[in-house]
């Protein structure tokens, strides 16, 4: 099987599917109503500082103000070459209110928090990333040989004289010539010089620079060299890609291919039905068991149980082998929905040390391939095991849902029972306070049904309390736990 990117490109949406081995293991969406913020510029203003935060508001042109933390500000640059300035006690020393500053966005909002900013510019291109504000070259940890990664930094080295600033080598980078990276310096050279140049005459709220848009960010992110093929499903888009490839990836254009049949392409690899899955709460495993997946604001919970899988030896051997494939879907999960901050993952409790480590090594094996940064702790006794996965773009779910109306994104409702009875005692207590010739309670129809049936003895008690007729009304419209009750 093979490794493809898929991209279906709309007037109002673009969507990318990273596919490995026939099962979908990335998907990236962007709205023309909700742009992505990553990695744009902009000429901020300070409106507030916080000195006990060790923080400050800053109004970059969006709907709420964003946020950019001291330890995100470049500090003044040193008086002599190699000699780290150091760092002031308070935030006040670097910013003022009203103040003018170029900023990037680091994470887009999330929820009810506003973007986050950094003054350490970074520009990527295919192969490097450029720091005008940093030092120093580094290498892609992921990779290895110690004679490439020495290559890599000889070539870099050799190029920066008239350049200032750090460079992080990419890991797509592995193998590149030296004119390749050459040239990419020279890009990111001239990029970074017309930046400056656009920082200087913007105001304050605009936007200097934007990152490619998402069809084409993809290329430069994700196409290495396990990917086989890029398919795509609109023909200007397509165009845009191969241009793009042409001028900073050669070698690189034939595997743009355009789609042109007539099963829309996400349909035709099942990417839309796994979409659907990544949207529920319940996800099967194949051995019968399965993962219950809860997102909240503050942390993510996992929980793994073995279901209909009753195993063939022991229940140790079943608890271990329904772990370790949980451990691998949760690993997928975590790409395909991207989940990120603190995630808590219950495993069925081993008794087993050696079985813990194995689990443990099946997930942090599986995260390898995650473009994310991760942090996993050891299995605790109780079977948990507390991580982390970078965030910087909404998950999945925030991105395509919206909290319920009805249970305002608790995930529950109360019972029709639950509110029958709160009827019952609101009926009692207007009914002690107002004069009235009837009462009138307006409620979902599961509600009016229950009084009209399994109630319908209280409320004739109720009746009678009260002196005066209840009138029972459905509403369509109403969610199961609203309700209002009418005097006439």
């Amino acid at each position: 099987m093979s490794n493809e990117i898929l991209v279906n490109v709309t007037p109002r949406e673009s969507r990318v599917a990273l596919v490995e081995n026939g099962v979908l293991q990335e998907i990236y969406v962007e709205r023309a109503n909700r742009l992505g913020l990553i990695s744009n510029i902009y000429k901020g203003r300070v409106s507030r500082v916080l000195p006990g935060m060790q923080a400050a508001f800053i109004e970059i042109g969006l709907d709420r103000t964003a946020f950019l933390h001291a330890a995100d500000v470049a500090p003044p640059a040193g008086c002599d070459e190699g000699i780290e300035p150091p760092r002031p006690e308070s935030i006040r020393e670097l910013l003022a209110e009203g103040s003018d500053i170029l900023v990037q966005v680091l994470k887009d909002p999330l929820g009810t928090k506003g973007a986050r900013l950094t003054t350490y510019i970074t520009l990527p291109s295919r192969y490097l990333v450029y720091m005008p504000k940093g030092r120093g070259i580094g290498v892609s940890s992921r990779i290895e040989e110690e004679a490439e990664r020495q290559r890599l930094r000889d070539a870099l080295q050799d190029g920066e004289a008239d350049m200032p600033g750090g460079w992080i080598v990419r890991t797509a980078a592995e193998g590149a010539s030296v004119e390749a990276l050459r040239a990419d310096m020279l890009y990111l050279r001239q990029l970074w010089r017309m930046v400056a140049e656009r920082g200087l005459y913007a105001r304050a709220g605009e936007l200097v620079h934007e990152d490619l848009p998402l069809h084409v960010r993809s290329l430069r992110d994700l196409l290495g060299e396990g990917i086989e093929r890029v398919l795509v499903d609109a023909p200007a888009a397509h165009v845009q890609m191969v241009e793009f490839t042409r001028s900073f990836m050669p070698g690189s254009e034939a595997r743009i291919e355009a789609y042109t049949g007539s099963r829309p392409i996400f349909d035709l690899y099942g990417v839309e039905e796994e979409i659907d899955k990544a949207l529920e709460r319940k996800v099967p495993l194949k051995s019968g068991g399965y993962l219950m997946i809860d997102q909240t604001e503050a942390m993510t919970t996992i929980d793994v149980n073995t279901g209909a899988f009753v195993g063939h030896r022991n229940l140790e051997d079943t608890i271990f082998r329904t772990n370790l494939e949980a451990a691998v879907a949760i690993a997928r999960q975590l790409r395909l929905r991207n989940l990120g901050g603190i995630i808590i993952i219950d495993f069925i409790d081993m008794q087993d040390v050696e079985h813990r480590r194995q689990v443990l090594q099946a997930l942090e094996k599986s995260l390898v391939a995650d473009h994310a940064k991760t942090s996993i702790s050891s299995v605790s006794p109780l079977g948990l095991v507390e991580m982390t996965r970078k965030r910087t773009r909404e998950s999945l779910e925030h991105l395509l849902c919206r909290p319920c109306p009805s249970c305002e994104g608790r995930g529950f409702l109360k019972t029709p029972e639950t509110v029958a009875y709160e009827i019952f005692r609101e009926v009692l207590r207007q009914a002690r306070q107002f004069e009235f010739q009837e009462v009138r309670v307006l409620a979902h129809e599961d509600v009016v049904a229950l009084l009209l049936d399994e109630e319908s003895a209280p409320l004739g008690e109720l009746e009678l309390a009260v002196g005066k007729p209840i009138r029972l009304q459905a509403e369509a419209l109403y969610g199961g736990d609203q309700y209002d009750v009418v005097l006439m």
